[in-house]
Formats: structure tokens, C-alpha cells, sequence
């Protein structure tokens, strides 16, 4: 397991996040001694979506309004269908990301997750992995939509699904440990 003491991570989320995208990669980056933070435009919690029905609430760490890219070193991107689609409406959360893409910064996203990047007119030349539905969206954007467990572009990690978390963990924590040894 690659060691990720000191690095800041961002998982930026609202309300209908699949819950299991961002609880299992943040369980692996916390046990690789990352820090995580949840970034929203919700002020005090969070409500994920387990599969079917609504999941658990969490506790927001920053509000959006408040969160500041250069105080993270990594961003997290979780999918399920409401969540990004209700953060790609939000200027303040496509900013945010595309903030991480200016400055050269990790970023890992899964499942519907993408969304996000393609609003932030980042997913142009690259190749993605997303849930299927994002076929279409990712190929109108430039990007090459693929269909694998898990796709590492540079400095982007994706994934399609929730089955692909732990082949996505793996990737997330080596690439984030990469960046971080490359910018001590």
C-alpha cells in the first residue's frame, strides 16, 4: 500500500452520491494515510443513495463556498446519477474542478462521476472509463469512452462501476502517491 501521509484530499459530493463510491475509496485513501475531506454545496450533510433507495447522511467537511483548490492535493469525483448531475449545475463545483485540472492536480472519478469533467471542458482528448449512459456525453466532449475496470490518463483515474472499486482504489492510491512523491 503506497503512502499517502500528508495528502489532501477533496471528495466533492451533494446529495444522491452512490454511496458505496464514496465510502470504499475513502476507507483505502484514509488507511493510506490521506486526509479527506467532503466538499459540497451542501452546508451541514450529505445524503447518499445505496443502490435502490437513499442511503446514509454525512457530514459535510467544507462547504463549497468555503473550499479553496490549492488547499487540496487530489480530488475525488463519486458518481451515482443525481449527484453529478446536480453538481455540474453548481458554477462554484465546476470551477472546483476544473482548478484541479489547471493546476495538474489527481483527480479520480467513477461511474457517473465524469459529468463533472465533462462541464469543466476537461474530458477532451482523453480516455474514460464511465458507466455505460456516459458513452454518448463523453464522446460529444472529445473524450474516448471505454469500457474497462479501471482507465489511468495522466493524472486521471476512472472507473465504470461500483464492482470496479477495488481495481479503482489501487490506481487511486498509486497515482496520488506518485503525484505526492513528484511534488516533495
Amino acid at each position: 500500500m503506497a503512502d499517502l501521509e500528508g495528502v489532501k484530499v477533496a471528495i466533492l459530493v451533494t446529495d444522491g452520491f452512490e454511496q458505496v463510491e464514496l465510502t470504499e475509496p475513502r476507507k483505502a485513501l484514509d488507511k493510506a494515510g490521506a486526509t479527506t475531506r467532503i466538499v459540497s454545496p451542501k452546508h451541514e450533510k450529505v445524503r447518499g443513495w445505496k443502490f435502490t433507495e437513499w442511503g446514509d447522511d454525512l457530514p459535510v467537511d467544507l462547504p463549497i463556498e468555503r473550499a479553496k483548490p490549492q488547499d487540496f492535493d487530489t480530488l475525488l469525483l463519486p458518481g451515482g446519477v443525481m449527484n453529478p448531475d446536480k453538481l455540474r449545475m453548481e458554477p462554484k463545483a465546476v470551477e472546483f474542478v476544473k482548478a484541479f485540472f489547471r493546476d495538474g492536480k489527481p483527480v479520480a472519478a467513477i461511474c457517473h462521476g465524469p459529468w463533472t469533467i465533462i462541464e469543466a471542458n476537461e474530458a477532451r482528448g482523453r480516455r474514460i472509463a464511465a458507466w455505460p449512459s456516459l458513452k454518448t456525453d463523453l464522446r460529444n466532449a472529445g473524450a474516448e469512452w471505454v469500457d474497462e475496470e479501471v482507465v489511468v490518463d495522466g493524472n486521471l483515474v476512472t472507473s465504470r462501476k461500483p464492482q470496479d472499486i477495488p481495481a479503482f482504489n489501487r490506481e487511486v492510491i498509486g497515482c496520488f502517491s506518485r503525484a505526492s512523491r513528484q511534488a516533495a
